[in-house]
């Protein structure tokens, strides 16, 4: 079990679940139904079904906690997120046995319509991988940044349909690995390195050109794989596709729940992002950040002075430099202004033990 200071959230793998533990989150099935709600108390039979499913665990609440705050657009995206990866998994596994995967462009087109056409920013919570389904929950994540990027960015539905599609496919030889290295991102030898690119480029492979999907595909697949792998094979003028892949694919790698680990926040991975932007393309980076909330009305933070505040306006221009309530002297700092910025910055997101990024909307009220 794991917890979090000041937040009676508890993580507890599925082989410790007991009878009569408050959910901290929702529990859906693959077509979306709520078995459970959020402060339900599982079940003998919900116990099984999470063993059935294949989750690796819950977070739960302590008994007398009350709820954190969760908004109808999270448990959407939660939802959302639950089915996908329960359909993605079974067409990238369809076309690692050889055969058609008959639903991935309908899977496509069903997340086009939910976040290839939005004007305002989401949400984007990440959700606990294990080593066994990383692929599949990394590939749809991929591919919804890639859908709100891609959008931002002006492509035409023809053109986010590749890259949605190249998102969804990208790491499918990665299912050829051993699971301990799928997730691996940092610290790798040369020797994982190498099998790594050698699995990607297998499981370009096993894309044949007979499926119903669009044609630069495979291409973008393979320039995507010098970039990442074989930087000295790449072209020095890579595609948009391939740029907003490269983006997307570091933003959630950085980010990602993994068990054993501990994730970068989101401020961690805009600075990675904004620190190269000769890998990185800046206008890529921009689309996501007004695309993805991060520092918004509400969320808490650390400040490099040492105090804890509460952000209380965005800043459009640099999402780093909002305006922010400090608790410790009651001080707003407009981190906008040079003369301000010099003294303070953010440290980081304060996040909940779900990883989740930590918001006191009471305090927001009474401030705004």
């Amino acid at each position: 079990m794991c917890r979090t200071e000041g937040i009676n959230l508890i993580y507890v793998k599925a082989e410790d679940l007991k009878v009569g533990m408050r959910l901290a989150r929702p529990i859906y099935n693959k077509r979306g139904i709520l078995l459970y709600g959020r402060n339900d108390k599982i079940t003998r039979q919900g116990i099984e079904s999470v063993k059935n499913f294949g989750l690796i665990g819950l977070y739960v609440l302590e008994p007398a906690e009350p709820l954190a705050p969760m908004s109808v657009e999270e448990m959407q995206f939660e939802r959302f997120q639950t089915m996908e990866v329960f359909r993605l998994r079974d067409e990238l596994n369809a076309i690692m046995m050889n055969k058609e995967p008959a639903h991935l462009m309908q899977a496509t087109n069903d997340l086009l319509k939910q976040f290839g056409n939005l004007y305002h920013k989401i949400n984007f919570n990440q959700n606990l991988r294990s080593p066994e389904d990383y692929v599949y929950k990394h590939a749809l994540n991929v591919a919804i940044l890639s859908a709100l990027i891609s959008h931002r960015a002006g492509f035409s539905l023809m053109e986010q349909s590749e890259v949605v599609v190249a998102a969804f496919l990208h790491d499918l030889g990665k299912l050829n690995l051993q699971p301990g290295l799928r997730g691996k991102t940092e610290n790798l030898t040369d020797e994982e390195r190498g099998q790594v690119a050698r699995a990607v480029i297998l499981g370009i492979d096993k894309i044949s050109n007979a499926f119903n999907l669009p044609a630069g595909v495979k291409g973008t697949l393979m320039q995507l794989c010098q970039v990442q792998y074989l930087p000295e094979n790449a072209p020095k003028d890579v595609s948009n596709i391939v740029k907003i892949l490269v983006v997307a694919n570091a933003y959630d790698e950085y980010t990602a729940m993994q068990i054993g680990m501990d994730p970068h926040t989101e401020v961690d991975a805009v600075r990675m992002l904004q620190s190269r932007p000769d890998l990185y393309d800046p206008d890529m980076v921009n689309h996501l950040m007004n695309s993805i909330k991060i520092l918004y009305p509400g969320v808490c933070v650390e400040l490099t002075n040492h105090e804890k505040g509460l952000v209380l306006g965005e800043n459009d221009r640099d999402i780093l430099r909002p305006v922010v309530l400090g608790f410790d002297r009651n001080q707003l700092y407009n981190l906008g202004l040079d003369s301000v910025f010099e003294q303070v910055q953010i440290k980081n997101i304060m996040k909940t033990m779900d990883n989740r990024i930590k918001i006191d909307p009471q305090r927001l009220e009474e401030y705004m």
